[in-house]
């Protein structure tokens, strides 16, 4: 019986399709979550800055960047705090989305779908990453002394 398990020091023992699933989220996070970094930008400085603001609050993209580099490396404590972060974003969205019009509402909606697909992506990449395989026992455990009486 061959072993279809790939032990790796970051993700710990997965077999080759869990591997490349959390592979492939991580991209999605890291690109979702740059995509949402252009859109703040985007929309803070030069498509839809509030009126009569200085783009101060193109600052809200700052936490985003600071995660980039833990979601880069699968860092797991990044991705959960991520997850929550998130919300922060969403409700921004809703609340500019419900009371602008024009391109800051759409931009708006853009960003609820941005971060809705980024938590998605963060709490299925956790649920994935946390299924690690026990480690294979080579041999029967000895019976305790409980088990003689």
């Amino acid at each position: 019986m061959t072993d279809t398990t790939v032990p790796d020091p970051i993700l710990g023992s997965h077999p080759p399709e869990r591997l490349r699933r959390i592979q492939q989220l991580r991209a999605l996070t890291v690109g979702s979550t740059v995509t949402l970094i252009v859109l703040g930008l985007l929309w803070e400085l030069w498509l839809a800055p509030l009126p009569g603001g200085t783009g101060a609050l193109v600052l809200k993209v700052l936490p985003l960047t600071l995660a980039l580099n833990g979601l880069a490396r699968h860092r797991l404590y990044t991705y959960r705090w991520m997850s929550l972060l998130l919300w922060l974003y969403f409700t921004e969205g809703v609340m500019r989305s419900t009371t602008e019009s024009g391109w800051s509402q759409a931009l708006a909606g853009a960003e609820i779908v941005l971060s809705l697909v980024l938590f998605a992506a963060c709490a299925v990449y956790v649920r994935t990453r946390l299924k690690v395989l026990p480690p294979k026992q080579t041999e029967a455990p000895a019976p305790s002394a409980a088990d003689a009486l």
